[in-house]
């Protein structure tokens, strides 16, 4: 059984920031899908996951653990300083509520097509910026 949220076992192995931001990608790709049958409330579930990854593929980057959890306020709280986040991604924070609540019915209230879309756009921007971090991070230790 995987551990609750308040525990902080860390990985033996977390992979790397590249592949962290590969399935961010792709989580991100899939909270865009709206067809038949689906689920906004999933689709927002998804663009959490996308901004959570990609949050720790940039702690990975900047070689901070992490640990077993959702929250994107907890997960931003362990960079380093130096590191700036944009408000954009500070406003993803608002995603947390999708890790686990839109998963189950009658857990959230239903997710109407404006709530979806600023999901999305804090995923994308929260994406893109820890994009260009571990890239900025890549450019920096190539030239270290």
């Amino acid at each position: 059984m995987p551990p609750d949220e308040s525990t902080t076992v860390e990985r033996a192995d977390p992979g790397s920031p590249d592949d962290w931001l590969r399935y961010a990608r792709s989580d991100l790709n899939l909270s865009r899908e709206k067809s038949e049958g689906v689920l906004s409330e999933t689709l927002c579930f998804h663009a959490q996951q996308a901004a959570e990854k990609a949050i720790k593929a940039v702690l990975l980057a900047e070689e901070r653990s992490f640990p077993y959890t959702h929250d994107l306020q907890q997960l931003l709280e362990r960079l380093p300083d130096k590191v700036t986040v944009p408000s954009s991604v500070q406003e993803a924070v608002e995603l947390t509520k999708y890790a686990v609540l839109s998963r189950y019915p009658a857990d959230l209230a239903p997710v109407d097509d404006e709530e979806h879309r600023r999901a999305v756009q804090w995923a994308e921007a929260t994406v893109a910026w820890a994009e260009k971090h571990v890239d900025a991070v890549k450019e920096r230790d190539d030239d270290g």
